[in-house]
């Protein structure tokens, strides 16, 4: 196998204890590093030390880079500030913005972090997917805010119309004054405990909950990241990202790395879809990222762009230092194609790193750290952070306690305290595995979602998470999602959701206009799936592992019903509920003709 580049990485070294309640406890062996009382801190020392250097940037109108320096970013996040201080806003009162990733955006967050402000970016897709704007209402009520940006009237119009009568509104632009001393003064008040923002959990599982991020979360979290991935600061991080602001993996992650480590963003306006991904490919043949963020999904993307131009391969992989995802596994043949095109390209592989984390986590938990990962590995805990795994069933559930784990959601104290256990470990609701139990220091494996698992009427218990991993996998690139049903069924059937796009390509005969159910009952795509089902049964070793049918699903996942989050997870027991019919349908005998069947 090639040799993977170099990069400096941290010490991967694990402690690992047993309690007397049969707990695994494992910890870093590495001690966490001193970190800053206050997030802005970064700020000012990279407005002191490269006040020239371009801390973010996007494109404007007529294509180029509009940038920010550090130096202006300081500037905007006092003039800001002070705006945002004489309207007395608090956590009681808190700052909303409701905008997508934006110049704008950036700058009022930054200011809010710089003066003790607390406040949320919430789900575009709440304001402009949903249609009866529920999330959104009650979002508003939970919070009840002081201010609202919007960043764009027209766009947001549904959304201003739910606003609440006592918050002021500002529009395209954030309001700023002449700072005065009241701004330093409120920079040097902020404690570690302080509310810096509230992360809105996904509401895979009902109405979002706002997760509260402390300072010291934001803060030692980020230095947890360096002490796992130092060569982050040996020389300033270049990113182009997507990953939307609202959630923990944009919003606190990617960003924080960037401001932590005196980096530069480049806001990505594309997305990892057929129909956006050309604005992300046109980002990459002009900047040359250093560490590269994203969804298994975009990576998916990227692959045929990259196999299809040389020049887009030298320029992306010219000084790439890691490739990390997260949210998902990666399917392995995008991985290795990852590889090969490095290799092909450099003559070496790129460091793949992912890991475990959570909106409550802020978010990492654990990280890969070597040149031997593998899809579903997630790695050992980072420095500073204490993992129990727990015994709940039959699987280890991962749980965690350190400086940057939250102190819990905002107004919802029932929702807090069945969040902890009773040693006060956030309970992530993830099982893991070993990867070797003789070998501790290969780390842990991704083993699903505690409760997404079910038994079958024999009483077997079906493990979703591996089992809907393989399932995405084997389907690629035609699988955008799979839900699994059994619960006290002899057999396991699946409902799924297609990549219609990839589908198209079996049946080019079709209408490119052809609908969704067209398209999934044409004999091409069918026989399509009829392979793949008839491989997963020939693979399997048990009716835990063997799905009997399947129905391809015309209808896509609703945001409203809570089938689906903003950033594309499903919601397992929400589809199961809302497509109860379907389920019936899946195990009617004789079954109908949408049916799909293994052959045994």
């Amino acid at each position: 196998m090639p040799a993977c580049r170099r990069v400096a990485l941290g010490d991967a070294r694990v402690c690992v204890e047993r309690d007397p309640r049969g707990h695994t406890l494992l910890r870093s062996a590495s001690v966490l590093g001193p970190y800053p009382q206050r997030i802005t801190e970064r700020l000012l020392k990279w407005a002191r030390e490269a006040p020239d250097r371009t801390f973010i940037a996007r494109r404007d109108a007529s294509g180029g880079w509009r940038r920010i320096s550090y130096r202006e970013a300081l500037a905007n996040a006092r003039s800001i500030g002070q705006a945002l201080l004489e309207r007395g806003l608090s956590a009681e009162r808190p700052l909303v913005i409701l905008s997508e990733n934006d110049l704008e955006h950036a700058m009022l967050a930054l200011a809010a972090l710089h003066v003790g402000v607390p406040f949320t970016s919430v789900s575009p897709a709440y304001s402009l997917v949903s249609q009866d704007l529920g999330k959104l209402r009650y979002v508003l009520e939970l919070l009840t805010p002081g201010l609202v940006f919007v960043s764009d009237r027209a766009r947001y119009a549904k959304a201003v119309a739910v606003l609440p009568r006592d918050a002021e509104l500002a529009v395209g632009a954030a309001p700023s004054r002449e700072p005065a001393a009241m701004v330093d003064a409120a920079h040097a008040a902020i404690r570690p405990d302080a509310v810096a923002k509230f992360l809105l959990t996904s509401g895979s599982t009902g109405m979002p909950k706002a997760a509260i991020q402390t300072q010291r979360m934001l803060t030692s979290n980020q230095q947890m990241v360096v002490e796992c991935l130092p060569f982050l600061q040996h020389e300033p991080p270049v990113l182009v990202d997507w990953l939307p602001w609202n959630h923990v993996f944009g919003g606190n992650h990617n960003f924080g790395i960037t401001l932590y480590n005196g980096g530069t963003l480049y806001i990505d306006d594309g997305k990892p879809t057929p129909q956006l991904i050309g604005e992300t490919v046109r980002n990459l043949r002009e900047i040359a990222p250093t560490v590269y963020f994203n969804v298994p999904r975009g990576f998916e993307e990227l692959v045929p762009y990259l196999q299809r131009e040389p020049a887009l391969r030298e320029h992306f992989f010219s000084r790439l230092k890691m490739l990390f995802f997260a949210g998902a596994g990666l399917a392995q043949p995008v991985w290795d194609a990852l590889d090969e095109l490095a290799v092909q390209t450099c003559g070496e592989r790129i460091l793949w790193v992912s890991g475990l984390g959570a909106t409550e986590t802020a978010p990492s938990v654990t990280f890969t750290r070597g040149d031997r990962v593998r899809s579903g590995m997630i790695g050992l805990p980072v420095p500073g952070v204490e993992v129990k795994l727990a015994p709940v069933g039959e699987k280890l559930e991962i749980r965690a306690r350190g400086p940057s784990i939250m102190p819990g959601y905002w107004r919802q104290p029932e929702l807090t305290r069945t969040a902890f256990d009773e040693e006060g470990y956030y309970r992530l609701g993830d099982a893991v595995r070993w990867v070797d139990p003789a070998d501790h220091g290969q780390g842990l494996f991704f083993d699903g979602r505690i409760a997404e698992d079910f038994k079958l009427s024999s009483g077997t218990w079906a493990s979703v998470g591996p089992l809907r991993a393989r399932f995405i996998a084997e389907g690629a690139p035609y699988v955008q999602d799979v839900v699994l049903a059994g619960i006290n069924r002899d057999w396991i059937g699946a409902l799924v959701f297609l990549r219609l796009d990839d589908c198209r390509r079996l049946c080019p005969e079709l209408s490119p206009h052809a609908s969704a159910g067209e398209v999934l009952r044409h004999p091409a795509v069918r026989a399509q799936f009829q392979l793949l089902l008839d491989r997963l049964a020939a693979g399997a070793t048990g009716s835990a592992s063997l799905i009997e049918r399947a129905i391809l699903l015309e209808v896509p996942p609703s945001i409203d019903l809570g089938e689906v989050t903003d950033k594309g997870s499903i919601n397992q027991a929400a589809v199961l509920e809302h497509r109860a019919g379907l389920v019936e349908a899946l195990y009617a005998q004789p079954p109908g003709p949408d049916v799909i069947g293994a052959a045994r």
